[in-house]
């Protein structure tokens, strides 16, 4: 059970220290690789590898001069090496967003599996809280309107069901986003070789891009976040129904509210749905860094920067959100409160009305024509409506109806259990897809 969000690993992955510890590996992965074909002195890889360091203080005082990141960082880095000889191999035949890119890929893979857990570990709670409540009835509602009886496992277990997509999606996209660049300025391998890269990568444990310019393609990383926002859609569902089942006319289910916490600085009573109003604000930030994802598809030619600095905020800020979503919506799931007494009272509010569907086909099957069936039971269901008089009492006393069905079949045409017959079936076929 997460009792608040306490999981600071994802901020560390975009901090500078991890950024250009991940540039470190870069590099120290291309010498070792170099030297293997014999591009770079082996005795200077491993210098690079062993001694090869840097602090970010020393990094942005030097880039205050040069405004340039890559190089302030390999000027920090030789300076740790301290030796010419060794140090001017350093970089090799490489481009600054060989690194960059690479680089970036192993810290949105760190992120990836953070995030699959918090997806994981949500779909668990979802579905052992559908179980939970895998028979308790509750009506199912259209445009927010009574319709027919559904049980409240089924609301859970559809969420559970589009979680396991959501995992799907974003395993692909994270393996999709698996690759390295480095190819230099233009993409034509101008001072190495695709075989070189695919050693280089194959140390990192990345896919090597089978084409690119001195970019990845953006394509790939709007996939992603892309898909960060679809997830974040789902929470955002999830808490948009929390928030009206926790409606005061409705009561059927509400956040856990502890005995110290306030709802109100002017209304004792109040018990708000602060988690899911927070949950559905954060989710919009999320869908608004996606479509910045999708602006950075188009660059300039080969490559230019435009996408670059939207993406030091979009990729730290949405796979923060999405660990911080996660977590708060997997708590609020774990601590629910659920009403049933309540859910069966709301069911029964309408006095039979939620069940003229199902009048409506027993009358067909009686021998009566749909359309006749139809009109006699919108008929007495609208006057029950207007009148406040309850539906199933007023149908007991209409003659072209009891002539075509007995007090067992009227009986049994508003017995909600009829209609959830099923439900042992849906939950079979949705757990064993899931186990694929």
């Amino acid at each position: 059970m997460i009792p608040r969000y306490t999981r600071p690993a994802m901020g560390r992955i975009w901090s500078d220290e991890n950024k250009y510890r991940c540039w470190l590996k870069v590099e120290a992965a291309a010498s070792q690789a170099l030297a293997r074909f014999g591009l770079v002195p082996q005795e200077a890889a491993d210098a690079i590898r062993d001694r090869g360091d840097f602090t970010v203080d020393r990094i942005n005082a030097i880039e205050a001069e040069v405004r340039h990141d890559v190089i302030a960082f390999t000027t920090t880095v030789a300076e740790h090496i301290n030796n010419p000889e060794h140090s001017r191999w350093l970089h090799y035949g490489l481009t600054s967003t060989d690194v960059v890119d690479t680089a970036q890929a192993l810290q949105i893979r760190e992120a990836s599996v953070i995030i699959r857990a918090g997806i994981v570990e949500l779909s668990e709670v979802l579905k052992r809280r559908a179980l939970e409540f895998k028979n308790t009835p509750i009506i199912g509602r259209t445009h927010g309107i009574h319709a027919e009886p559904s049980t409240f496992g089924l609301k859970l277990l559809l969420w559970y069901s589009e979680m396991h997509r959501n995992l799907a999606r974003f395993d692909a996209a994270a393996e999709d986003l698996r690759v390295g660049k480095l190819s230099g300025a233009v993409g034509t391998f101008g001072h190495l070789k695709p075989e070189h890269e695919e050693a280089i990568c194959a140390e990192l444990d990345l896919k090597p891009a089978d084409i690119a310019t001195q970019v990845l393609q953006r394509d790939r990383h709007a996939a992603y976040i892309s898909t960060l926002a679809v997830l974040a859609s789902t929470l955002d569902k999830i808490a948009t129904e929390i928030r009206h089942l926790q409606r005061t006319e409705v009561r059927e289910a509400e956040e856990f509210f502890s005995e110290k916490q306030k709802g109100s600085s002017a209304m004792p009573h109040k018990r708000n749905p602060i988690t899911s109003e927070q949950i559905s604000g954060l989710a919009r930030v999320m869908r608004a860094n996606a479509q910045t994802a999708l602006e950075n598809v188009a660059l300039w030619h080969e490559r230019d920067i435009s996408h670059s600095s939207a993406e030091r905020v979009i990729f730290p800020d949405s796979t923060i959100l999405a660990d911080y979503l996660l977590a708060k919506t997997t708590n609020l799931i774990e601590k629910l409160l659920v009403y049933p007494a309540r859910m069966l009272k709301n069911l029964e509010s309408t006095g039979g009305l939620i069940f003229s569907g199902q009048l409506l086909l027993d009358l067909a099957e009686s021998g009566m024509s749909r359309e006749d069936a139809y009109r006699l039971v919108q008929g007495h269901a609208m006057n029950s409506w207007k009148n406040d008089l309850v539906f199933r009492d007023e149908i007991a006393r209409v003659p072209e109806i009891t002539a075509r069905l007995t007090p067992e079949k009227l009986a049994r045409a508003f017995d909600y259990n009829r209609q959830l017959a099923n439900v042992d079936a849906i939950f079979n076929r949705v757990l064993s897809s899931t186990k694929k």
